[in-house]
């Protein structure tokens, strides 16, 4: 720990504390007359209404005005805040619109962070609490395509799995494109009272062919981004908003349908299903949200992604269920790994309903959640109770969180879980904090204690780690200790009884040379014993990566290192690698084209010497856009090891494909193919917005092949489900 306190001096030494800029401002304008949201802006109030202007660009030219300009208006009336963009833009014939799809037009990364598909996108965030912590995104294209989601604590990666009900309408014009959003109040959470609220708010203007970003405000490299919601600006003007007497929506679903599924005696036999359940949302004070749900149905979820597991630990494989992703962000804690699984998260939604051992369906019950903001404090609660299943008792789930704003945008916070059925039980806590001293320099920690359970004694796990990010600096570097038996009832901990400490430096050049953005140079490492102090891994790595103006990329690092293994593990689940110490050396490339083209590429491929063998991989990810309907992509998977245990190559191959009738009405299909385990995957959904906020959706799954009998009928289902909001 003695090494991070250190690196965290320096980094708070070089850090200069910069004067605060005055927020920039802009009046809201409240009307009587009606707003038709169509994206023409031609209405007298557009006219008169005070404009958010002078935006200025983050990449390529820091500081530098936007080569186009951008002007945002808001209005409001008695039940709906209104926002109107004009993206004004020279070569309007040049403006790149393909996507119909909502919450397509923002992509994750790599990394986990948020970023803009291959369309020109208007992107804003409200934050009608003015926390300068979280936020609601709104965002739309040229073709009108939806986008929503949720900021928490300034995170980069935005929960896209947040559902508001708004509108948005969107057209080209002679002077480039047009918005409309409308989005009720109903949809937002703010303060209560009668009087002026002023609220966060920052937009953000992707111009595509150009690869150029602008923003309103915090648009400088090193502490801004649209995430940054403490250099956000504001939105004046908001009084006697609207609070409806009950504020309680309510959800009811129907769903039919019919599966099948292989038994053990060969047979499979085909069931109907028929079940109807229920999802409420209250708001039971302004910012706080109790959310329930009975009988919840996951039918319309996509498949997981089929992975060839190259390493000694567990996949992580991301939550894809609607009532656990909305405000997820506020059970976050522990450490997240980078391109790696989390070291230790003492919550993890998957553990509810999903058996540890094979991955399948425990029955949800039901549940409830409580969630918001109080002031200044952020408050979670969870409880969910699963039926007896797969040698698994009834058993409740229950988490509580807690988070006290520190300045401009940290927070000290504590965590409780606990996992409960009728013969015992289990219990974590812990405490973390997010503190920044300068807007550039992240300091975070966390210690949590894990309960004894089932002969296992009681454990701690602790870290501490600080991150410095500018324009041409970006240094990190962390302690982590997880006990020996600091295994979590509800949590993901990828391995106990180790302490490790890493750090990682990156310098970034922009030579203003062959059409170059940046050049970045990266190198760092990890130092792992156990808590004993026995020797376990230690590792480096240095690497570049390059960044033209056109948005292609290519990278490219070495990391070499040895590391002890003290448990023998099956690779893949088929080739055996016993104990011993074993050296370590791995090349990786990672390319990609830019997503303006509508051809482009992905390609990741890595070659290690390890386990005293060979061991590769590559992945190539070719993807066509056929017009504003039809996007399709592949991705191939080529995995290879040669052991002294045994060999094998494996291929995986998934093809996407998803056709857009409209904005509301869109059909996807997945397919995949493991060879290894000689198995299709099929996946194909019908998803329709019959009204805001209500949805229909078709779905058929498909699943065969085992390794001893490809082409055997493992299991499939045919399943209608529709939903209807109501609101109170």
């Amino acid at each position: 720990m003695c090494g991070v306190s250190a690196g965290a001096a320096l980094f708070l030494a070089a850090a200069a504390a910069a004067e605060p800029a005055a927020e920039p401002s802009v009046r809201a304008l409240r009307v009587s007359g009606e707003i038709r949201v169509d994206g023409r802006l031609d209405e007298p109030e557009w006219a008169v209404t005070p404009k958010a202007s002078g935006f200025r660009q983050r990449e390529p030219g820091e500081g530098d005005p936007a080569t186009e300009a951008t002007e945002v208006a808001v209005l409001y009336d008695d039940e709906i805040l209104y926002v109107g963009v004009r993206a004004f833009d020279h070569e309007p014939d040049r403006i790149i619109a393909r996507i119909l799809q909502r919450d397509a037009i923002i992509v994750d990364s790599l990394d986990g962070r948020a970023r803009f598909a291959g369309d020109d996108v208007v992107a804003l965030v409200l934050d009608p609490f003015h926390d300068r912590r979280n936020a609601f995104v709104f965002a739309t294209n040229p073709n009108g395509a939806e986008y929503d989601g949720l900021i928490t604590d300034e995170s980069p990666a935005y929960n896209t799995d947040w559902r508001g009900v708004w509108e948005v309408a969107a057209r080209r014009t002679e002077e480039g494109w047009s918005a409309e959003l409308a989005i009720p109040f109903r949809t937002l959470r703010y303060p209560a009272g009668e009087g002026p609220q002023t609220w966060g708010l920052n937009v953000e203007r992707m111009i595509r062919r150009k690869n150029e970003q602008t923003l309103w405000t915090a648009w400088r490299r090193g502490e801004g981004g649209l995430h940054r919601i403490s250099q956000a600006g504001s939105v004046t003007g908001l009084s006697g908003l609207p609070r409806s007497r009950l504020n309680l929506e309510v959800k009811p679903y129907g769903l039919l349908g019919l599966t099948q599924e292989r038994r053990d005696d060969g047979t499979i036999p085909g069931e109907r299903q028929a079940s109807i359940g229920l999802d409420a949302k209250w708001e039971v004070r302004p910012g706080i949200v109790l959310d329930g749900a009975l009988n919840p149905d996951f039918a319309q979820v996509e498949a997981d992604d089929e992975i060839v597991n190259l390493t000694r630990f567990d996949l992580f494989l991301p939550e894809k269920r609607d009532f656990f992703l909305e405000n997820a962000g506020i059970f976050d804690f522990g450490a997240r790994g980078f391109f790696e699984p989390p070291p230790f998260l003492m919550f993890f939604s998957r553990r509810i309903g999903i058996s540890d051992d094979d991955e399948a369906e425990i029955p949800v019950m039901g549940g409830v959640r409580l969630s918001g903001r109080a002031g200044r404090q952020t408050v979670g609660f969870l409880s969910v109770l699963t039926d007896a299943a797969f040698e698994e008792p009834r058993t409740n789930f229950a988490a509580l969180r807690l988070k006290r704003d520190v300045g401009a945008s940290g927070y000290v916070g504590g965590m409780l879980t606990d996992r409960r059925h009728r013969h015992d039980g289990e219990t974590d806590a812990g405490v973390d904090f997010s503190l920044w001293p300068t807007p550039r320099l992240n300091v975070t920690g966390f210690g949590a204690l894990t309960s004894a359970y089932a002969g296992r004694e009681a454990d701690k796990a602790y870290r501490l780690g600080a991150e410095y990010r500018g324009d041409r600096v970006w240094a990190q570097a962390q302690h982590l200790l997880v006990g020996p038996h600091a295994e979590t009832g509800m949590g993901f901990v990828t391995r106990t009884d180790i302490r490790r400490t890493d750090g990682f430096g990156q310098y970034t050049f922009r030579p203003s040379v062959l059409d170059l953005r940046q050049i970045e140079v990266f190198g760092g490492g990890l130092w792992t014993t156990r808590v004993d102090g026995e020797k376990q891994d230690g590792q480096g790595f240095v690497g570049t990566s390059v960044e033209w103006d056109s948005g292609d990329g290519l990278s490219a690092f070495f990391e070499g290192g040895f590391t002890q293994l003290d448990e023998e593990f099956d690779l893949a689940d088929r080739v055996p690698v016993p104990v011993g110490r074993y050296d370590l050396r791995r090349v990786t490339l990672f390319g990609r084209t830019s997503p303006n083209r509508r051809m482009g590429l992905s390609l990741a491929g890595s070659l290690a010497d390890a386990w005293d063998g060979r061991v590769g991989q590559l992945e190539v990810g070719p993807r066509v856009s056929l017009g504003t309907h039809l996007t399709t992509g592949v991705t191939w998977t080529l995995s290879q090891a040669d052991l002294p245990g045994g060999s094998f190559t494996a291929h995986v191959v998934g093809l996407r494909a998803s056709w857009a009738f409209s904005t509301r009405l869109v059909t996807r299909a997945y397919v995949q193919y493991n060879s290894l385990e000689r198995k299709w995957i099929t996946n194909v959904r019908l998803y329709f917005i019959h009204r805001p906020g209500s949805d229909l959706y078709v779905v058929f799954n498909d699943e065969q092949g085992e390794e001893e009998a490809p082409g055997r009928l493992i299991n499939r289902g045919l399943a209608v489900k529709a939903t209807w909001l109501i609101r109170f």
